[in-house]
């Protein structure tokens, strides 16, 4: 798992609209990278609704929002479109980011066991080390988590 003062992976992948990014394209910016488990899903609409509605708050702050799921560009575009987000959703249908990040892993529910997306954010620093990682995310509250 990844830990504070880490070195955050670098990645290249597809946003909403095919557009490729990387993380290191944002070397000098603070980055908050959330990772969801589903487009359009309870819990995945109230934190990117939370984002959406501070975020001229995060940008004040300096800070570039990314979301990833493992949903592809089309739902991302839905999604976005439906809830009016203005910040980029990256489509990590290979599931590289989610990997690289230790945030697919085995889940449960209803006594089901599966691999899934945790939802986990990782605050990256101007020099892309790992400055916070929130692993307990409360979806209708996160940006106060972040700018605490």
């Amino acid at each position: 798992m990844l830990q504070i003062g880490d070195a955050a992976p670098d990645f290249e992948v597809k946003d909403q609209n095919g557009q490729l990014v990387t993380l290191n394209q944002f070397r000098g910016k603070k980055v908050v990278l959330y990772f969801y488990p589903k487009d359009d899903t309870p819990g995945c609409t109230a934190q990117a609704c939370n984002l959406r509605d501070n975020y001229e708050a995060l940008l004040a702050k300096g800070y570039v929002v990314l979301g990833v799921s493992v949903d592809n560009e089309q739902k991302h575009q839905k999604f976005i479109q439906k809830y009016n987000l203005p910040f980029p959703l990256l489509a990590d249908t290979e599931k590289e980011v989610v990997e690289k990040y230790g945030v697919w892993q085995e889940k449960s529910m209803y006594g089901r066991k599966y691999m899934g997306t945790m939802r986990y954010t990782f605050v990256i620093d101007e020099e892309g080390k790992i400055e916070d990682i929130v692993t307990k995310v409360d979806t209708k509250n996160h940006t106060a988590q972040l700018l605490k």
